[in-house]
């Protein structure tokens, strides 16, 4: 009877076998982090070199900033405000233009003039080489001969003769000459008298 048993229970055990073997049981393994080996930078709060501000009694708001220490030879790349800091990283060799940090520009580089800033944090500032001048667009070179091809031939006409108009003759009158002539006054009294004479004669008349 215990021989039966074991001949029975015999397959189970081996498929028991088997699946241990195909799928052993996996024990949690613990995996610790990698930790960094290199030390972690500290951001400061505050730039440690020269900080300018842009002056409060300009005429003008708005402060023009350029891509190198002369107005005339580097164009504009933006413009601060007033009371505006900014950080200064270089100033020119003539001492009167002050490169900034200007972010949102390429290499946020800009310059800026002295006289429009003052200093509210004092720090050493080395000499900022100037960038090299813009280099123009050249002008095309027209070729004549293509050009002839478009603009029509003008033919030179003369102009018409100018003929003078004529003098203008200004008509002038010659003073009155003087005549001796009877008074009017004169005249009246005289005809006055007649005709009252002429009444005193017609009213004895009628008497």
């Amino acid at each position: 009877m215990l021989k039966q048993k074991i001949f029975f229970l015999i397959p189970f055990a081996f498929v028991f076998i088997s699946l241990g073997l195909m799928f052993p049981f996996a024990t949690p393994a613990h995996v610790a982090a990698q930790q960094p080996t290199g030390s972690i930078p500290t951001v400061t709060g505050t730039p440690s070199g020269m900080v300018v501000r842009v002056r409060i009694d300009q005429s003008n708001e708005l402060v023009t900033v350029y891509a190198g220490p002369s107005a005339s030879l580097y164009p504009p790349v933006g413009v601060i405000l007033m009371g505006q800091e900014l950080p200064v990283l270089g100033i020119s060799a003539d001492r009167e233009w002050l490169q900034v940090y200007y972010p949102g520009i390429p290499e946020s580089v800009a310059w800026v003039y002295g006289p429009y800033v003052e200093v509210i944090q004092n720090g050493r500032v080395p000499e900022a080489p100037a960038p090299s001048t813009p280099t123009l667009a050249s002008t095309p070179a027209l070729d004549p001969t293509l050009a002839a091809a478009f603009i029509d031939p003008v033919t030179p006409t003369r102009l018409p003769t100018f003929t003078p108009a004529p003098d203008i003759v200004v008509s002038t009158f010659l003073p009155e000459e003087e005549v001796n002539r009877v008074p009017i006054g004169l005249i009246i009294l005289i005809l006055g008298f007649i005709g009252g004479f002429g009444v005193l004669i017609s009213f004895l008349r009628a008497r």
